[in-house]
């Protein structure tokens, strides 16, 4: 940000003393005056954290326009349908409208990151695009704060320098930026999932609010769904439709009536093990068709994550795999948070997929009261 801009936006030329730390404090301005667009939003899970905590949502852009109804009706915001490549300066200055503080959030697809999409060289470069039209828009618009939330994988992905790139810009364009792993239980999240967060700032040093629980005071998945009615699999609670476990097939109904509290298909006898299980190789996979654990954080959620045979997806205690409902508590979305317009024609495949693709609400929270934070100590008032 260059000094006119500052003294514009802040009424101060900022100095910093030898830690870092802003000494003037620019005047406090409104909560109204501060505008958040989230970039791939899916159906809300970040930006509903930050609604939680009072922050102006404008909008959310995701290329998969079957994400607009749930974005659109738990946000209060525009969802815009389209491909982040296809997105510019003009259209993000247009939302942001002219706020005091404009803050660009997002989590490029974690899927592009996994090391085993890119056997194929000549399309390597397809695969990290996104977080390069990431730092695209950040470097033409350059909000006064950004936030990037992805797999933890992308930190020492070795293929290419992407995150390193994304980091440097940022620098060169004058942020303080910080970023870490961190473990989703350690903020009250009942799931063990690993995530990478950055935080950029053009303030100042901004950073993480410290984790909220330890191994004593984990969330668990008994805290999260223990209360939800009891259901078979294939039965859809008739007070809430989206309390709907799959249909298991005759052979995995017996496969999860095989498999003890806590235990996986290692617990089977070998007439019901798959071929793939009594190879080496499927020795790496003890949680696949695997229970829950009550006292435990569940496994992280994914876009299969009704499927029983998918992961460690099946209750606890009833036999079947989590509903979507169970599902949708384990990623911290609220109770009431609609996911389809017409419950009768729902597509579970298509919303189980939402909902696993969703970054946790409550890791939204903790983003957005970090930044809450940073805000405060530049004359932000709640």
């Amino acid at each position: 940000m260059n000094q006119k801009h500052f003294i514009e936006k802040l009424g101060f030329l900022p100095k910093e003393n030898a830690q870092g730390i802003f000494v003037n404090k620019p005047y406090k301005f409104a909560l109204e005056n501060i505008k958040v667009v989230d970039l791939f939003c899916g159906i809300g899970g970040l930006s509903h954290g930050f609604v939680q905590e009072n922050f102006d949502v404008v909008a959310g852009i995701d290329f998969d326009g079957s994400c607009k109804y749930a974005f659109e009706k738990n946000n209060a915001a525009k969802f815009i349908s389209n491909s982040i490549s296809e997105i510019h300066k003009d259209e993000l200055n247009t939302l942001f409208d002219n706020a005091d503080i404009r803050i660009l959030v997002g989590c490029a697809p974690c899927q592009n990151f996994s090391s085993y999409m890119f056997k194929d060289k000549e399309k390597e470069n397809d695969k990290w695009k996104l977080l390069y039209e990431f730092s695209r828009l950040i470097n033409e618009v350059q909000p006064e704060i950004v936030s990037m939330e992805n797999v933890a994988q992308l930190l020492n992905f070795k293929k290419a320098p992407v995150f390193e790139d994304f980091v440097s810009t940022l620098k060169t364009l004058g942020y303080h930026v910080n970023y870490e792993v961190i473990m989703c239980p350690d903020y009250g999240i009942p799931q063990n999932r690993k995530r990478l967060i950055l935080l950029a700032s053009k303030l100042g040093a901004i950073q993480l609010i410290p984790k909220t629980h330890s191994k004593e005071n984990y969330v668990t998945v008994k805290d999260a769904i223990g209360n939800l009615p009891k259901i078979a699999d294939g039965e859809k609670y008739k007070k809430d439709p989206f309390h709907f476990s799959r249909k298991l097939t005759p052979l995995n109904k017996k496969r999860i009536q095989a498999t003890p509290y806590g235990g996986s298909w290692k617990d089977w006898d070998e007439g019901l093990k798959l071929t793939c299980h009594k190879k080496e190789s499927g020795k790496s996979y003890p949680s696949v068709y695997g229970r829950m654990i009550w006292e435990k954080p569940s496994p992280t959620m994914t876009t299969h994550c009704i499927g029983y045979g998918n992961g460690r997806f099946g209750h606890p205690t009833q036999d079947r795999a989590i509903s979507l409902r169970e599902a949708a508590l384990l990623q911290t979305f609220p109770i009431n948070y609609q996911f389809a317009e017409n419950v009768n024609a729902m597509n579970t495949t298509e919303i189980a997929r939402q909902i696993g693709n969703a970054v946790p609400v409550k890791l939204g929270e903790v983003i957005a009261k970090s930044i809450k934070q940073h805000l405060k100590e530049y004359g932000y008032e709640d």
